[in-house]
């Protein structure tokens, strides 16, 4: 009995200092750093006063994004490409945000549901809550992962409530979120040669793609939804 209270109280303390944590860098840094990213050129001369370190600063910020959702990852995406060209900029991104979807799938199995309620947008819960707990929302979750404009960070919290395996979990939100990364690393790197014929094909793909998303997505999330609830709740025979 005395253990298990034990085991309370330090969760308790450990989900204290994570929402404090996270409030204060939202907070404090939130805004500067989306006012930062969204000037590629300060960005970029503000991560090369690391040096050697650019590479493990871009990282960070790209992981800190996927905890925040308030930060525009699409931002840190493009202005990793002007910095570090296409390869390493998709590089680095995938390795950034693979340590944050790390981190949040993480806090978010860790703590709960009484936590993700805190982190993700009521709106957000309510149209994804029929993921929690199921036990066939694998399939669901990389459909949704590979459409357009669906919020990739709340999909990232509320996976961590599913019966998903982490590492499968990792391996497929990667997988779904690399042809985006490509894409804006490219754009990106484009933009500081002045390949204005490339960045405008690739920013015309983008926005064909995203707006496919925003159209579609409403319908996906509906049929995704029914089958989900098909499966979990089955007609009687």
């Amino acid at each position: 009995m005395a253990d298990s209270k034990t085991t309370l109280w330090l969760r308790a303390a450990a989900l204290v200092i994570i929402l404090g944590l996270l409030l204060y860098v939202t907070v404090a840094y939130g805004p500067a750093i989306t006012r930062l990213i969204s000037n590629t050129q300060k960005f970029r001369e503000y991560l090369l006063s690391f040096g050697a370190w650019s590479a493990v600063v871009f990282m960070l910020i790209q992981a800190t994004q996927v905890v925040i959702a308030a930060i525009p990852g699409e931002f840190t995406q493009v202005a990793g490409g002007f910095v570090f060209g296409t390869a390493w900029g998709t590089f680095y991104s995938v390795a950034g945000i693979l340590l944050g979807t790390i981190a949040a799938f993480s806090i978010s199995r860790l703590f709960g549901y009484p936590l993700l309620k805190i982190l993700v947008p009521a709106k957000g819960l309510e149209k994804f809550k029929f993921l929690i707990n199921n036990p066939k929302a694998e399939v669901g979750m990389l459909v949704l992962f590979l459409i357009p404009g669906i919020p990739k960070d709340v999909l990232t919290y509320i996976a961590g409530l599913t019966p998903v395996r982490p590492l499968r979990f990792m391996v497929m939100a990667m997988v779904a979120r690399l042809p985006g990364i490509l894409i804006s690393s490219f754009i990106g790197a484009h933009v500081e040669k002045r390949n204005y014929t490339e960045v405008i094909i690739a920013s015309a793909l983008a926005v064909v793609l995203f707006l496919i998303g925003i159209i579609l997505r409403e319908r996906i999330i509906s049929h995704i939804q029914a089958r989900h609830e098909k499966q979990t709740h089955p007609d009687p025979q």
